[in-house]
């Protein structure tokens, strides 16, 4: 089986390859990654030994002619070259043309319009990896999801769904990392765990893509509020607390979705939520602090190279809990925040001032 093309996803479940066989399969060759930014850019740093050709799209064309030129993305990751397999692109068409891997890094605000304008280039055999951490305002679909809705236009499409704690910076700089890949297609997961896996990138598989993609993006909600008690002058109590209801009431609506709750104790959950909340380099984390200053969030966010995900997906993190009818009192208390203009002191108040309860 060794060297074979034989693809996994052909013929019925009874004929499709053994898990083995995925480790002795011919890796992918070549790899489109959807996003420039500092995620993106860092992932085309990391699996660039692992494929012989890597494009990254950017939607700046500007942009795409000072990578070619100085090989770095001096916008969103500045300081660290490009291997010379990357190739930087602002066309789609050219980052899909052989593409076997198709790596969405947009923000989530802009998946849906790019999945679309892919279209006309997407060939059934492609996988999907979607590393998007947020949910779509309005359907509230998770980015898998929408990946999925628009590519189900002109075929199946296999997708999975890649999480975990890492801060881009770090990535690039190849600091020993361990994410997840997750998919309700193992094979899929092992294929991709394969690929992407290197020296210092660790894959582990997970058959729960809808407690992953909630993990990842309610966890930049609950990121703004732990900005918010570094803000104030609130100490490792605070933290704590707000660290472990929060994970309770990510965790619950998670479930309530289909997923497992096993999940959030892992990868994509705990330990990417912890990362969020404490690190020095969390966008959302640093949103909450400028909050806690008396600082507007128009201005905020005006200010950012990058977008914050928590802020994007507030919206749909309390239209999934009123549908869902899960509690989830921080995630709208955030909202009161965010979208309310309420005093963060006063949120906080709110909080612990609740009826009290068993844990």
């Amino acid at each position: 089986m060794a060297g074979s093309s034989v693809d996994a996803h052909d013929g019925t479940p009874e004929q499709r390859l053994p898990t083995d066989a995925w480790t002795l399969r011919r890796p992918a060759r070549s790899i489109a990654i959807i996003g420039a930014g500092s995620w993106g850019t860092a992932l085309a740093i990391v699996l660039a030994p692992r494929f012989q050709t890597i494009r990254l799209w950017a939607y700046e064309s500007d942009l795409v002619e000072r990578m070619s030129e100085t090989r770095i993305n001096d916008v969103f990751l500045p300081g660290f070259s490009l291997p010379a397999n990357v190739e930087p692109t602002s066309e789609l068409g050219s980052a899909l043309d052989g593409a076997e891997i198709v790596l969405g890094v947009m923000p989530s605000r802009h998946a849906r319009k790019l999945y679309r304008a892919m279209l006309p280039y997407l060939r059934s055999e492609m996988r999907f990896v979607s590393a998007t951490k947020g949910l779509e305002d309005g359907t509230l679909l998770r980015m898998s999801e929408v990946a999925r809705q628009v590519a189900g236009e002109k075929f199946t499409p296999r997708i999975a769904a890649l999480s975990g704690p890492t801060f881009a910076r770090e990535v690039a700089r190849g600091e020993p990392t361990a994410v997840v890949i997750s998919s309700e297609d193992h094979g899929l997961a092992k294929c991709i765990q394969h690929d992407f896996s290197g020296p210092t990138f660790r894959l582990y598989t997970n058959d729960d893509p809808a407690g992953v993609e909630i993990g990842a993006a309610l966890k930049n909600i609950i990121a703004i509020g732990a900005g918010i008690c570094q803000g104030l002058g609130l100490g490792n109590n605070s933290l704590a607390a707000l660290i472990t209801r929060g994970l309770a009431e990510i965790t619950r609506l998670a479930v309530a979705m289909g997923g497992q709750s096993r999940t959030l104790s892992g990868l994509a959950g705990l330990g990417d939520l912890v990362l969020t909340c404490t690190g020095e380099l969390s966008r959302n984390r640093s949103v909450g602090i400028e909050l806690a200053k008396g600082r507007k969030l128009p201005e905020i966010v005006a200010s950012m190279v990058m977008i914050a995900e928590g802020v994007e997906s507030i919206s749909a993190a309390v239209e999934l809990a009123h549908k869902y009818q899960v509690d989830m009192p921080i995630t709208q208390q955030m909202d009161s925040i965010l979208r309310g203009g309420r005093a963060p002191r006063e949120a906080i108040r709110e909080l612990m001032e609740r009826t009290l309860k068993n844990e």
